[in-house]
């Protein structure tokens, strides 16, 4: 595997949000042919941030010079409703009307969903991995020869089963494969298989651990900060969904009293 773009330093920095309207249920078609639904997004300095489900805890980081353009999403019926990725969840996969006629455009949500599922990873490490391998580039070609979305060497896809490592969906499914195998391997720990997956399984057991090198430990670095950057929106996330839950029954309570006081008022003969 082949870290593509430098990995910037972790400095713990306040970023100024600037809001974007968005209709909900838009589609953000990329340059690269793919599209990633989503319900609102937010403009991050020179990144667009995707919130793939209503409530902002999951989301996707992509450079905003990368996004051809918005449109509308395809509704959907009653009875085939969306459902927005979620840990080991594995959605139907739905297909996405494309700019380009005659090139069918792959939800990478949905990819990355089932590919998650089937091999029961949390699907915002796998996107993650796809960030910081490849940049969501399905056609990505690394100096040594990896390629695709999960940036796999030749021998590693044909010992994965994958037959066209451009083809996001294969790609992604033997990426995530390999990842899983990886993680079982190292008893999930989860910087020993990212080593593993960026430097081989060999040198992480000639080193005990990740290996000195310089591209192995930015690479780990660079995922696990994403990947606990997108929890961390997930726990404040359903911290503030409660505390407003708190609140609001905190209100119920006292206007359920003053009714009670009004009622009893009412009820008390006048002297």
């Amino acid at each position: 595997m082949r870290l593509f773009r430098s990995c910037r330093v972790w400095i713990c920095a306040v970023l100024a949000l600037a809001a974007v309207p968005c209709f909900a249920g838009e589609v953000a078609v990329l340059k690269n042919g793919f599209s990633i639904r989503h319900e609102r997004r937010q403009v991050i300095g020179d990144v667009t941030r995707l919130f793939v489900n209503t409530d902002g805890s999951s989301f996707v980081d992509v450079r905003t010079e990368d996004i051809e353009h918005f449109e509308a999403a395809p509704e959907e019926s009653a009875a085939n409703p969306t459902v927005a990725p979620a840990r080991l969840s594995t959605p139907e996969r739905t297909g996405v009307s494309s700019g380009f006629p005659g090139r069918p455009q792959p939800n990478l949500n949905d990819v990355v969903n089932e590919a998650s599922g089937r091999y029961r990873l949390d699907p915002d490490l796998v996107n993650s991995v796809i960030k910081a391998e490849s940049a969501f580039n399905p056609r990505a070609v690394s100096p040594k020869g990896a390629q695709g979305l999960m940036q796999l060497m030749p021998g590693t896809a044909s010992a994965l089963g994958v037959p066209n490592s451009f083809d996001p969906q294969a790609n992604v499914e033997g990426g995530a494969k390999y990842l899983r195998e990886l993680l079982e391997r190292y008893n999930f720990d989860l910087r020993k298989a990212l080593a593993a997956y960026n430097a081989g399984p060999e040198r992480v057991e000639r080193f005990g651990g990740i290996p000195p090198y310089y591209e192995t430990r930015t690479y780990v670095a660079r995922v696990v900060k994403d990947f606990n950057k997108k929890k961390d929106a997930q726990e404040k996330a359903a911290a503030a969904k409660k505390a407003k839950a708190a609140k609001d029954a905190k209100a119920r309570t006292a206007q359920a009293s003053v009714n009670a006081a009004v009622q009893a008022k009412a009820g008390t003969p006048s002297e």
